[in-house]
């Protein structure tokens, strides 16, 4: 995966411009409520499928913020969990695009490819293999091999984790639009990867009732991992992280751009849309 030919596998190349554009609004990490910027994707994922936007890149995080899967938020406890985590500071809200419950926190790097899909075309390994190419080529920085395959006590388990030395720094999952697809990932950049997956560990505790026989992930916390922590004397941080997955993104035909403007209102409309729909027993 270390090719440049494999690189530019990611996005189409563009024959005159930049091929995508470069979203980044990491450097201060967002508050208030988590469903927002998968709302702004949402209404991004428009305007890409489209054609009023160039495909992009955009990269978030989030102060404190817990993702719940649709299977998560049915757990016969939910309620009582999700009160718990909003009574320690914790955003709560359901995501549109699968996989289970994800803590964020300032060391978590949020990246999404946004891209066009005007033929409707299902290929969600060709497209979740784009973000793992793009992982791999970013941990060529500090000699770290991406490892894509489901890994045991994670959270947020499934066929495309990706690991260091069989511990899961990053997730991916997929949204799917009637002309475009968003490629979601989490990376545990920097902080600690084991108290992440505690707070997953607590929320399942607390939202399975104690039912054993329920269907829902069994945390083993030295399962995950930052990439701090996968590389002890590097000190990766998120923001060392976004510079590096930038620069790559540079160099394979991306440019760094303003935020797109949605109009007023509309980004709150469609987090009421997303928590209506998918928030529910």
């Amino acid at each position: 995966m270390n090719s440049n030919q494999e690189r530019n596998e990611i996005f189409d190349r563009s024959e005159t411009g930049p091929s995508f554009l470069i979203w980044d609004r990491s450097v201060e990490p967002l508050a208030g409520d988590v469903l927002l910027p998968f709302a702004y994707e949402e209404w991004l994922g428009r305007e890409i499928g489209q054609g009023r936007l160039k495909p992009g890149v955009h990269i978030w995080r989030h102060r404190r913020g817990a993702v719940l899967g649709t299977r998560d938020r049915k757990l016969p406890e939910a309620e009582e969990a999700i009160r718990e985590l909003e009574g320690e500071g914790w955003s709560v809200g359901v995501r549109n695009s699968g996989g289970a419950f994800v803590p964020l926190d300032e060391g978590v790097v949020n990246v999404t490819l946004l891209m066009p899909n005007p033929s409707g075309r299902m290929e969600h390994r060709a497209d979740f293999l784009r973000m793992v190419r793009l992982l791999s080529a970013t941990l060529d920085a500090w000699g770290l091999r991406a490892e894509a395959g489901e890994i045991a006590g994670a959270y947020c388990p499934g066929e495309y984790d990706v690991a260091v030395g069989g511990r899961k720094f990053c997730g991916i999952a997929q949204r799917r639009q009637v002309r475009s697809v968003n490629v979601q990932a989490f990376v545990v950049a920097g902080g600690s990867g084991p108290m992440l997956a505690g707070v997953a560990e607590r929320f399942y505790a607390v939202a399975s009732g104690g039912l054993t026989e329920l269907d829902y992930p069994r945390i083993v916390t030295s399962s995950m991992a930052s990439l701090d922590e996968c590389a002890l004397e590097a000190n990766i941080s998120a923001d060392v992280f976004v510079q590096k997955l930038k620069q790559v993104l540079a160099a394979i035909g991306g440019e760094e751009a303003a935020l797109p403007e949605a109009p007023a209102g509309e980004v709150e409309r469609l987090a009421v849309e997303l928590r209506d729909r998918y928030d529910t027993r």
